[in-house]
């Protein structure tokens, strides 16, 4: 028996975002996720990058598990130098990166590799399992025993990365063996799934929806329903005999960001420049930048021109040292805002900047560093904008709080119009025979369970 893979993939945007950072990709024997984050609008280039370099192993002939592990660490090797190397070339993409979680297959062998919280489930037998572990705090407070899972699941830090491929660190992924079986499910998804769905929401899907490609559109659907803060991706892969009644996949599919273009056109589209030099140079100057009349020098001139020359090397040590001790003065400085982050309004959006927000002689102490997509009239009414610097997980746990809120409000809304609905039906239709009156309003779904702590639900 010859095991292969039937399969499907999809992702979507969501409702807040206005692009889709994730990247997927999903042939007959690779599965991968990416979920781009940071930098200058470059989370799309990051996770596009990480797909990129990941691909081609689903062509090459890897058999053992060793091979199948070398590849794995050396596409992620060669997609964090790319990274790299783009960070260097273009400062305003510094602080990209991504999440990636792949699958390589070899028959029954499964080579894992993760990296981030992008996650990979197993449905064996009846039970789902997770088989990768976040790398986010929250996660090793639950690891250490000081967080319970119950906890963590709500947590408003819980997406704060602590392990990522970027082009910045040497952070290495998990890499591991495991051993596929005729019958299995596997869940590939970003955490615009997880976040919002719970596992046992997961579980009932893959549990029965028996075809893939219903699956992968349920839970979508699902992400979405419950107020879909982030883009989704969803591969769901279903173990199949190569010659059984359900026929393997054969065409390999790209999701997401990585699906727009190449990771360098990514680039130039997010960060606004052309990648072209500018033409011109210095204009044309004589070899020591002078003209000389030596016919009308006088000694007295010659004398000046002595002394000129004794103080100005000490003129420019002077110069040079005050120069110096400012610039390293400001730096410090600089750097000492460089670990806050605050909340603004920029493009009619909610925007994380960098710093604090003051200028110093026109010169800005704060950059963009992630632009959310959530529009301003998203915002609660007791929330101003710019908000006071802090910690970036502070700063991304109000953006959860802004994002629920206007969950919460929408679905109680929602609420509120159907109950006039109801009222209006029954009123008109209550006492008709049931044959003959018209179907009532189709009541909308209830709330997330966090907006009955907002006092929204």
């Amino acid at each position: 028996m010859t095991f292969a893979l039937h399969y499907a993939l999809r992702s979507d945007v969501g409702l807040l975002r206005e692009g889709n950072e994730d990247s997927a990709y999903a042939g007959p024997r690779l599965l991968a996720i990416a979920d781009g984050m940071g930098g200058h609008a470059a989370g799309e280039v990051a996770s596009a990058v990480a797909i990129s370099a990941i691909a081609p192993l689903d062509q090459q002939d890897l058999s053992t598990s060793e091979e199948m592990l070398d590849a794995l660490a050396a596409a992620v090797a060669a997609a964090r130098d790319t990274l790299h190397d783009m960070s260097v070339s273009d400062p305003a993409v510094e602080g990209m990166g991504t999440t990636l979680t792949a699958l390589l297959w070899a028959d029954a062998e499964v080579a894992v590799c993760h990296i981030g919280d992008s996650r990979a489930y197993l449905l064996r037998d009846g039970d789902l399992y997770q088989i990768t572990r976040d790398h986010t705090l929250i996660q090793s407070l639950v690891d250490e025993g000081r967080l319970s899972p119950a906890a963590a699941a709500n947590h408003p830090q819980r997406s704060l990365i602590m392990r990522a491929l970027q082009g910045s660190t040497d952070a290495e992924p998990d890499l591991a063996i495991h051993e596929a079986m005729l019958g299995d499910r596997y869940l590939l998804c970003s955490d615009g799934l997880t976040d919002v769905v719970s596992d046992e929401d997961v579980h009932e899907v893959l549990s029965t929806v028996p075809d893939a490609g219903q699956a992968v559109d349920q839970l979508i659907t699902m992400a979405i329903r419950n107020g879909g803060p982030d883009n989704v991706t969803c591969i769901v892969a279903d173990v199949v005999d190569e010659s059984g009644p359900i026929a393997p996949t054969r065409k390999s599919v790209l999701a997401g960001a990585a699906a727009g273009g190449d990771a360098r056109t990514l680039l130039r589209a997010a960060t606004g420049h052309g990648g072209a030099d500018s033409p011109g140079g210095p204009a044309d100057a004589s070899p020591n930048g002078r003209v000389s009349h030596l016919a009308e020098d006088t000694e007295e001139d010659d004398d000046e021109l002595a002394e000129s020359r004794r103080r100005w090397p000490v003129v420019t040590t002077i110069l040079v040292v005050l120069l110096a001790v400012v610039a390293a003065g400001l730096y410090v400085g600089y750097r000492a805002t460089q670990g806050q982050y605050y909340l603004a309004a920029d493009r009619g959006q909610v925007t994380i900047f960098r710093g604090i927000n003051e200028k110093i002689a026109f010169i800005s102490l704060s950059s963009v560093y992630r632009r959310t997509g959530i529009p301003l009239s998203h915002l609660p009414g007791d929330l101003t904008l710019p908000t006071n610097p802090t910690t970036l997980a502070k700063s991304q746990a109000t953006l959860t709080s802004i994002k629920r809120a206007y969950t919460c409000k929408r679905d109680q809304q929602a609420q509120t119009q159907y109950g006039a609905a109801l009222n209006q039906w029954n009123a008109k239709y209550g006492k008709v025979a049931a044959n003959k009156r018209p179907a009532p309003p189709t009541e909308p779904a209830a709330p997330p369970s966090y907006c009955a702590a907002l006092g929204a639900g």
